[in-house]
């Protein structure tokens, strides 16, 4: 039997779930506008070039979890995997560069597919919300996006979190840092994986990444990048720290944060939940100076973070957060016979374009059948026409809450609920 259901790894988000969606994106928006950042779309494909010179071709992400097909003019197509690469595409391409800087962005619900092994609030087909600040390189817009996800959490409920901040220094500083790192790794190279033997040359800062048990204890005693900083990185790393202080937010140190993508440079962090299991990074960013060059355009420095909506709602679950109730219908029109229902019919129509959510039976179910289901559907007053209702002119409006009723003219209706 030919298979239609959902693939591995995608989900659907069904009317008794999207309320909670429309809530945490409603807040996401509202946080941004605070913050001064403005929504940028970009497209669910991509070249697949973008992501090999942006994300990193010694990457897991380009390696091991990327939909990748030719399309019909025998182009590589890639459904995105992330959502900054794409950003700086379009900053690049739009000539976003010209506007005032610092440039605030952000990208909301965006659907992004990876090939790995579904997991707890990661599906290989989920969606992120993320910020991008491009243009300025000082402490303060580190910490000010990193704040920025801090407060969005916090206004959502979502506690028991824990930020981890780390410095992966510059290409200069990295590369003695590198340095340091083959030589320890060199002992080992015939232990490691597959993936990360091909790495050591090229980018052994990837070897840190590798989820393989095998490398995961290799690296447990190798050099740590903040070790290794030059004296600028060290300046903006403390900056940080001074920035957080200031404004009071708790942080740890860890020197094994070294984010899974290349383009990342100096800061990175992750936002780490306790509820929710082994897979904690509730969101995760860093400052990527290099990538806007490195795609074709000038040198700008940025900094952002991704934060993945189904492992959100996952901690906010975790975190028993209670989520407002979608509004239900404001009148219920219950209605028998054909006249009665055609003017019921024309009333809720006026009610909706005067701003009133209205509803009406479609089902021609009974009087008795008709309240049922405007209780159901959280009705606050249901209005009955009969034939008798019709000939007088007149019908009760019933308040569902208390039963309370209310006599009023059908032609008075649409000026008594508006």
């Amino acid at each position: 039997m030919q298979n239609i259901q959902a693939p591995k790894g995608t989900k659907d988000v069904l009317p008794s779930e999207s309320h909670k969606w429309h809530y945490i994106e409603k807040t996401m928006r509202e946080m941004c506008a605070l913050y001064g950042a403005r929504e940028l779309r970009t497209p669910i494909i991509e070249h697949t070039e973008l992501f090999l010179r942006g994300v990193g071709d010694t990457t897991d992400i380009v390696q091991k979890e990327m939909y990748t097909f030719t399309d019909k003019g025998n182009r590589s197509i890639t459904l995105k995997p992330e959502g900054t690469a794409g950003m700086v595409r379009a900053f690049i391409e739009n000539r976003l560069f010209n506007e005032p800087m610092p440039q605030k962005l952000y990208y909301l619900n965006s659907p992004t597919f990876r090939y790995e092994k579904p997991q707890a609030g990661r599906l290989r087909e989920h969606h992120q919300f993320g910020i991008e600040t491009v243009g300025a390189f000082t402490p303060e817009t580190d910490a000010e996006v990193i704040l920025l996800a801090l407060s969005l959490f916090k206004k959502l409920g979502v506690g028991d979190l824990m930020l981890h901040i780390n410095s992966i220094g510059c290409p200069e500083c990295r590369k003695e840092y590198n340095a340091a790192l083959r030589a320890y790794l060199s002992e080992y190279i015939n232990e490691m994986c597959e993936t990360c033997r091909s790495r050591f040359e090229k980018n052994p800062m990837r070897i840190i990444d590798c989820k393989e048990e095998k490398c995961r204890n290799i690296v447990k005693n190798a050099p740590r990048t903040i070790d290794y900083l030059c004296d600028s990185c060290k300046r903006h790393f403390e900056g940080v720290k001074a920035c957080l202080d200031a404004a009071g937010a708790q942080y740890v140190i860890d020197p094994d944060i070294v984010r899974g993508l290349d383009y990342y440079t100096g800061t990175v962090f992750e936002v780490i939940s306790n509820r929710i299991g082994a897979q904690g990074a509730v969101c995760a960013g860093g400052r990527y100076n290099g990538l806007i060059e490195e795609l074709g355009g000038q040198s700008i420095p940025a900094v952002g973070f991704g934060m993945g909506m189904e492992r959100l709602l996952a901690v906010m679950e975790a975190n028993e957060v209670v989520f407002p109730e979608p509004e239900g219908t404001e009148v219920y029109f219950a209605a028998q016979g054909e006249a009665p229902r055609m003017k019921a019919f024309a009333l809720v129509q006026q009610l909706r374009e005067n701003g009133v959510s209205a509803e009406f039976d479609h089902m021609e179910r009974s009087f008795k059948a008709q309240f049922k289901y405007a209780n159901k559907l959280g009705a606050r007053f249901t209005v009955a026409i009969g034939e008798e209702e019709l000939e007088r002119g007149m019908v009760k409006i019933k308040c569902m809450a208390d039963g309370e009723e209310t006599e009023a003219s059908l032609d008075d209706i649409v000026r008594y609920f508006k």
